[in-house]
């Protein structure tokens, strides 16, 4: 399972990575294994919508399961990612990269402190898979 060390994750899964005040938002690669292959991805919100921390940004389909996505902080949405809706599958091979799903400029970046780093979210992984 990769978890890159310069993100921040939260207990639903959905990392952030901070560049700036804007914070780039998807779902672990731990998230997208245990929902197999995604075929439908839907983006809830648009440019320009605050968003709570834990409020709604996505939903997801796979072959086994429906999956919400929560933005782990709160803020403004400054760029939605149109290309998962033609190329769901994107989220399965790219977590990381290219199944980006929103990015926000943050409202409070201490917000931030409540999520874990790439070593606890291994630890809360491991956890779970037993």
């Amino acid at each position: 399972m990769n978890i890159p060390e310069n993100l921040k994750f939260a207990q639903s899964d959905e990392w952030v990575k901070l560049e700036g005040n804007i914070a780039t938002i998807g779902i672990s690669d731990f998230a997208q294994e245990q929902l197999s292959d995604i075929v439908y991805v839907e983006i809830t919100v648009a440019s320009g919508d605050k968003v709570k921390k834990n409020s709604l940004v996505a939903t997801m389909e796979s072959v086994k399961a429906a999956a919400d996505v929560n933005s782990p902080v709160s803020g403004t949405i400054t760029e939605i990612n149109d290309d998962l809706a033609n190329a769901p599958e994107t989220v399965n091979s790219d977590p990381f990269g290219k199944a980006w799903l929103v990015k926000l400029e943050v409202d409070d970046p201490s917000e931030l402190d409540a999520l874990m780093d790439a070593s606890a979210y291994q630890s809360y992984c491991s956890n779970r898979s037993h």
